[in-house]
C-alpha cells in the first residue's frame, strides 16, 4: 500500500503526503552544502505535491518492488533539468533557454576540469527560489552560484562589516587594520575559506584551518600577541562547545545496550596509548613525569570532528548499521574526550598549583566527584526548566547547557579544580539528552544539538587557526619533531592492537574490530583546544617550562596534521570493505521533526559505486 512506502527524506510521514514539500541539502557552509559529501553523487530528487497529482515515489523504491540494486542509474542533468531521461517542462527561467546562445554544453565542456570543479564547488541546488530577471543569463550555472547563495554570501559580508563597525566604535585602534583584533578576525575568515577549499577534496576542513594559522603566522600576517587572554578564553568556549556536542552525541539507549563494550573499547585502548606516549615522551623527549602524563592524556583523545562526518556518510549507505558500529565509535570518541579533558585538567591543576601536597593529591577525586555531581544535577534541572510546553523551550534549553557549561569550565578554573569543569559539561549534556529522549527527541533530531553544531561552525576556524599561529617553523628543532612523530606512531600502533584484543568476546567480528581501531586514530579537537593551554600559564622566564610547553604544543599539532587526514581517508576507504552493508532503508524513530532538514535527511545511494561494488564482490 502507499502508506507502507518508505521515504527518501526522514521525517515525512504518510499523513503528510499531500503537503507541499521542498527539501534541499543543508546550507550550513557558504558555497557548498556539506563539505564531506561528494557532489557528483545521486541524491533524492526534489518532490512537490498537490491535490491533483499523486506523490512521487522515493528513488529508493522501484514501482514494481524491485530492490535498490536493480534501479536504473539516477542522473541529474544541470543543463536541462532531466531526471532519468524524463524531460521536465521548461520554464521561462530555464537554463537551456536563457544561455543556449552563449554557452554550448558539449560533452568536452562537461568533462573539463573547470565544469567539474564548478559543479563540485557550487553543488546541486534545484529547489525553487526567487531570482532577479536575467540572473541566469548573466550568471550561468554551474560556473556561477545561484542567486540564493550569492545573496547569502552578501548578507554575511554585510553583517561582518556592520559587526566590525560596532567593534571599532567600541574598541578603537585595536579593531583597525593592523590591530590585533582586526588580525584575529581576518585570520578566522581566511581559515574558514581555507577549510572550505580543503573540504572540496573530502579532507577535513580543520586541516585547512590549521595550515592557515601556521602560514599566516610564519609569513608575518598575524599579530595577536596582545590578545593572548582573549584567545585563551575563546579556546575555553570552543572546548565547552566540543564537550557539549560529545555529550549530546552519546545515545543513552546505545550506551545501555553496549554498557560493557563501549566503555571497554573506549577506556582500555585510550589508557594504552596514553601510557605509551607518556613513557616515550619521558625517555625520548626528556620531559618530567608530570609533563609526560599531561601529554599522554591529551594525545590519546579521539576527534569527533573528523570521524563523525565520515561515519554519517557510511551510516547513510547502510554500512555497519546492523550492529551499530557508527554509534559505537561516536560513543567511544565521547568517552575518550571526557577522560582526556578531565585528566588534563587534573594534571594541569597539580602542575601549576602552589597548595600543599595532600590537597594536590585530593584534587583528582574532588574534580571527578564535583564535576560529575554538578553535571548530573544541571542535566536533571534541564529536564524541568524550562517547562516542556514552553514555546521558547528550544532556545532556553540551548542557553541552559551553554551557560551551565561556561560556568563549570570558568568556575572550576577559578577554584583551581580544572578537571571538574569539562566533566560537568559532558555529564550535563548526556543526562539532559537522556531525559529529552524520553520526551520524544531522537538522538539525530535533537534541536539543541543542531544549535551547538552552528556554534561549532563559528568557533572551529577560530580554534584551529589560532592553534596554528602558535607554531613558528624557524623555532622548531628538527630532532624534536622526529622524536614527537616516533611517540605518536608508537602510541597509535599499540592502540590499534589493544582495540582488536579488547574486542575479543564481543559480538564484533575481526573486520569490524579492525575498522574501529583504525577509525579511532584520528585526532584534532581536544589537541587543538588543550595543546596551547600550558603556554598561556607558564612563566616565560623559565626556559625549561617554555621548552616543555612548546614540546607539548608541537606534539599536539603534529598529531592533528598526521592523523586527521589519514583517519578520514582510512575511514572512507576501509568502511565499505570491512563493514557489512544493510540494504533495507532504516526509518528513524518518531520524535521531534520540526527542525529544518539537513544533509542527514537525504537518502544517498551508491556514493562510491566502484568502491562499493568491489567491496561487495569480495567474500
Amino acid at each position: 500500500m502507499e502508506s507502507d512506502q518508505s521515504y527518501s527524506v526522514r521525517g515525512l510521514r504518510p499523513h503528510e503526503e499531500t503537503r507541499s514539500r521542498r527539501v534541499s541539502i543543508s546550507d550550513q557552509v557558504v558555497g557548498i552544502d556539506n563539505p564531506v559529501f561528494e557532489h557528483n553523487r545521486r541524491i533524492s530528487a526534489t518532490s512537490q505535491h498537490d491535490s491533483e497529482s499523486a506523490r512521487k515515489k522515493s528513488i529508493l523504491h522501484h514501482s514494481n518492488g524491485e530492490s535498490v540494486e536493480n534501479l536504473p542509474q539516477f542522473k541529474f542533468d544541470l543543463e536541462n533539468g532531466r531526471i532519468n531521461g524524463q524531460s521536465r517542462k521548461k520554464s521561462a527561467m530555464s537554463l537551456s533557454s536563457s544561455i543556449r546562445d552563449k554557452i554550448e554544453y558539449t560533452e568536452e565542456l562537461k568533462s573539463s576540469w573547470l565544469y567539474l570543479f564548478c559543479a563540485r564547488c557550487h553543488g546541486p541546488d534545484d529547489t525553487p527560489s526567487w531570482e532577479p530577471p536575467g540572473w541566469r543569463r548573466a550568471c550561468p550555472r554551474p560556473f556561477c552560484p545561484t542567486y540564493r547563495k550569492f545573496a547569502r554570501i552578501l548578507c554575511l559580508f554585510l553583517l561582518g562589516i556592520m559587526a566590525w563597525g560596532i567593534t571599532y566604535s567600541l574598541v578603537g585602534a585595536d579593531a583597525a587594520p593592523g590591530g590585533p583584533l582586526f588580525s584575529l578576525a581576518c585570520l578566522a575568515i581566511a581559515a574558514h575559506f581555507a577549510g572550505w577549499i580543503f573540504s572540496l577534496t573530502t579532507l577535513p576542513a580543520l586541516i585547512g584551518m590549521l595550515f592557515t594559522g601556521i602560514i599566516m603566522q610564519n609569513v608575518g600576517l598575524v599579530h595577536i600577541e596582545g590578545y593572548a587572554h582573549v584567545v585563551a578564553n575563546l579556546r575555553k568556549i570552543a572546548l565547552v562547545i566540543i564537550l557539549t556536542r560529545a555529550g549530546l552525541d552519546l545515545d543513552p539507549h546505545a550506551v545501555r545496550r553496549q554498557r560493557i563494550t563501549m566503555p571497554k573499547i573506549g577506556l582500555v585502548p585510550w589508557l594504552v596509548e596514553a601510557v605509551v606516549v607518556t613513557v616515550m615522551s619521558k625517555y625520548l623527549l626528556d620531559l618530567p613525569w608530570i609533563w609526560s602524563l599531561l601529554i599522554g592524556s591529551v594525545v590519546a583523545a579521539v576527534s569527533p570532528a573528523v570521524i563523525v562526518p565520515c561515519l554519517f556518510r557510511l551510516r547513510s549507505k547502510g554500512y555497519g548499521v546492523a550492529k551499530g558500529i557508527p554509534t559505537l565509535i561516536i560513543g567511544i570518541s565521547g568517552i575518550d574526550d571526557a577522560v582526556s579533558v578531565a585528566g588534563f585538567g587534573i594534571l594541569k591543576s597539580v602542575l601549576f598549583s602552589n597548595d600543599a601536597l595532600w590537597y594536590q593529591i585530593l584534587q583528582g577525586p574532588l574534580a571527578i566527584v564535583g564535576g560529575l555531581g554538578f553535571g548530573a544535577l544541571w542535566g536533571c534541572l534541564a529536564k524541568y526548566v524550562p517547562e516542556k510546553g514552553d514555546p521558547f523551550m528550544v532556545p532556553l534549553r540551548v542557553l541552559m547547557l551553554l551557560v551551565g557549561g561556561l560556568l563549570a569550565v570558568f568556575g572550576s578554573e577559578a577554584i583551581e579544580l580544572g578537571g571538574a569543569g569539562p566533566l560537568a559539561v559532558v555529564a550535563a549534556a548526556f543526562v539532559s539528552c537522556y531525559f529529552w529522549q524520553q520526551e520524544g527527541w531522537d538522538i539525530d533530531d535533537n534541536p539543541v544539538t543542531i544549535s551547538f553544531e552552528i556554534f561549532w561552525m563559528i568557533f572551529e576556524p577560530i580554534l584551529f587557526s589560532v592553534t596554528g599561529t602558535q607554531i613558528k617553523i624557524n623555532e622548531l628543532d628538527g630532532p624534536t619533531v622526529y622524536l614527537c612523530i616516533a611517540c605518536l606512531v608508537a602510541g597509535i600502533i599499540l592502540r590499534i592492537f589493544a582495540t582488536v584484543l579488547v574486542g575479543v568476546g564481543s559480538r564484533l567480528n575481526l573486520k569490524e574490530k579492525i575498522f574501529i581501531a583504525l577509525a579511532c586514530m584520528a585526532k584534532a579537537t581536544v589537541q587543538a583546544a588543550l595543546g596551547p593551554v600550558t603556554l598561556d600559564q607558564i612563566n616565560r622566564s623559565d626556559t625549561d617550562a617554555v621548552r616543555y610547553a612548546e614540546t607539548t604544543l608541537t606534539l599536539c599539532v603534529l598529531s592533528i596534521i598526521l592523523t586527521a587526514p589519514t583517519g578520514a581517508i582510512i575511514i572512507s576507504l576501509t568502511g565499505p570493505r570491512l563493514l557489512t552493508k544493510t540494504t533495507e532503508l532504516v526509518v528513524p524513530q518518531e520524535g521531534w521533526r520540526s527542525r529544518k532538514h539537513s544533509i542527514r535527511d537525504i537518502s544517498i545511494i551508491n556514493e562510491d559505486p566502484d568502491l562499493e561494488e568491489s567491496a561487495d564482490s569480495k567474500p
